[in-house]
């Protein structure tokens, strides 16, 4: 059994407080549960309030103590929040009647006055006990956070989370949540006189059990596991004139950084969105320059060195496969062996042309919701990129495909043709020997390839990480998948996609 971690912060007043429930509200999320204990009046509710408010993005939300009502629900934009108050609870059996026994699942559970319930408590938790220190100021308390079970790391890590924000001198500043992505990592803004920063929180974490040869997924596909390749790449890309974010202060040991804040002004508008053409040109020039560039295939990483790693037939073979292993179940089309087979024998051999061809850096998720525009700078240094971690080497078509068939938004086939013309005219600008049709052909094979996998992708976030608003995008993968499988080339796959691959729900 894991042994049970604790450490102290004195809270001088409740901003002090709010900060320290924002940095554990950073680290926990749907199935953790929160108690909280304490003297009347030591704060238990203060604490409750501070997080929930700072989930909800809202710190004017009203947040009541539920003495009376026992349970207060939230349902707050990324999960469900419940509150919970067990002083007037006379016996464990009432817990069945306030829906707190069994805990209810994927919800963040709060609970003041733990004691009136021990035996119902989880074995994996998080305490906070709160006390009074008069001594520090007529407000002051102090909080003694105890992780047990699963919550001991938790806790291990907010405390080297803090000693992060201290050394970095940004233990005082202002939290704001931030929005995360489909990933393990995390962020908050924080706040201080001289300006607004970002805090990244990137716990390391395989993407799931050792099942593809021994290894995750994310080892499998090249997918980053830890902070390194960000900060590498980072600085890799910032050196070759591309606008990624300035990094202040980074742990790679724990996974932790703070960098510049590029705001939050996009590359599209309206509703439903749709791109703005001029950020779309400058975007498409922004790869057409890196691609005209030799890059390093290593970079420097803080005295140390990083390999991007280079993409192979077996790692894009395991991201197309979660189309037949989640997406064509859902469809109820599920793949006999030998269509299995057929199938990654047609791909296996597709594959053959992009994984010859010339290599650059692929940023990998180079789309709307990573790009951010930046008014004040010159040309393509508009283009702020913030997502590039997962960066490897391989085609230079991956990343003109993932910007002008957007996963998230309709790229009209009129704009994408035109923006391909754009960043063509621009190869061949700086290199005559530019081949126009063999880079279509890649640009069509690599397309069948990223939709493919994006149907899995987020047939699998759905069924398994329980986020079924993705699946919404699903009807505008299958529409640029049949754009691609137009193309002479791939023939004999979109003959196969016809007859054994339905299209979604729309």
């Amino acid at each position: 059994m894991t042994e049970p971690t604790t450490f102290s912060v004195a809270l001088y007043n409740e901003t002090a407080t709010a900060q320290l429930m924002a940095d554990l509200a950073l680290l926990v999320g749907p199935g953790d549960t929160i108690t909280l204990t304490g003297d009347l009046g030591a704060g238990k509710t203060a604490a409750a309030r501070a997080m929930i408010r700072y989930l909800a993005g809202d710190d004017e939300l009203e947040v009541p103590s539920p003495t009376f009502t026992l349970v207060q629900g939230y349902e707050l934009l990324a999960f469900p929040v419940m509150h919970a108050d067990l002083y007037r609870v006379e016996d464990e059996s009432e817990l069945e009647e306030i829906g707190l026994s069994p805990l209810p699942d994927a919800t963040l559970v709060l609970i003041e006055w733990p004691e009136r319930a021990p035996s119902a408590m989880p074995t994996d938790r998080i305490d906070i006990a709160l006390t009074h220190r008069p001594a520090l100021g007529s407000t002051a308390r102090a909080a003694d956070i105890t992780g047990y079970g699963r919550g001991a790391a938790t806790v291990a890590r907010l405390k080297t989370l803090r000693e992060f924000l201290d050394a970095s001198g940004y233990i005082d500043a202002a939290r704001t949540r931030m929005a995360g992505d489909a990933s393990t990592r995390s962020y908050a803004r924080l706040r201080r006189n001289d300006g607004i920063v970002i805090l990244m929180n990137s716990p390391q974490r395989p993407d799931g059990a050792a099942i593809y040869n021994g290894r995750s997924y994310s080892a499998a596909v090249h997918l980053a596991e830890n902070i390194r390749p960000f900060v590498a790449i980072d600085q890799g890309l910032r050196a070759a004139g591309v606008s990624a974010p300035a990094i202040h202060h980074f742990d790679l040991d724990h996974g932790f950084l703070i960098s510049e804040d590029f705001g939050s002004e996009g590359v599209i508008e309206g509703d439903p969105p749709r791109p703005i053409p001029e950020r779309y040109e400058a975007a498409t020039d922004v790869l057409a320059m890196l691609h005209g560039k030799a890059l390093p295939e290593t970079l420097p990483l803080d005295g140390q060195t990083y390999a991007i790693p280079a993409w192979d037939t077996e790692a894009l073979l395991i991201e197309i496969g979660l189309m037949p292993e989640w997406y064509l179940p859902d469809r109820n089309a599920p793949l006999s062996d030998e269509k299995r087979a057929e199938f990654f024998a047609m791909w296996r051999e597709l594959l053959k042309k992009p994984l010859a061809a010339p290599k650059t850096w692929i940023i990998r998720d180079y789309h709307s919701p990573n790009l951010i525009w930046l008014a004040d700078r010159p040309g393509i240094a508009r283009v702020g990129v913030i997502d590039f971690q997962d960066a490897v080497l391989g085609p230079h078509s991956y990343d003109v495909v993932s910007l002008l068939q957007d996963a998230r938004i309709d790229v009209p086939e009129a704009l994408e043709l035109t923006l391909l013309s754009r960043y063509i005219k621009a190869r061949r600008a700086g290199d005559a020997s530019f081949d126009p049709a063999g880079f279509a052909e890649l640009y069509a094979i690599m397309s069948a390839q990223r939709n493919t996998r994006l149907l899995g992708t987020f047939a699998r976030l759905n069924r398994r990480d329980g986020k079924p608003h993705y699946l919404r995008h699903q009807p505008r993968i299958w529409t640029y998948l049949q754009r691609s499988l137009a193309h002479p080339a791939l023939g004999h796959l979109r003959d196969w996609y016809l007859a054994n691959v339905p299209p979604p729900q729309s």
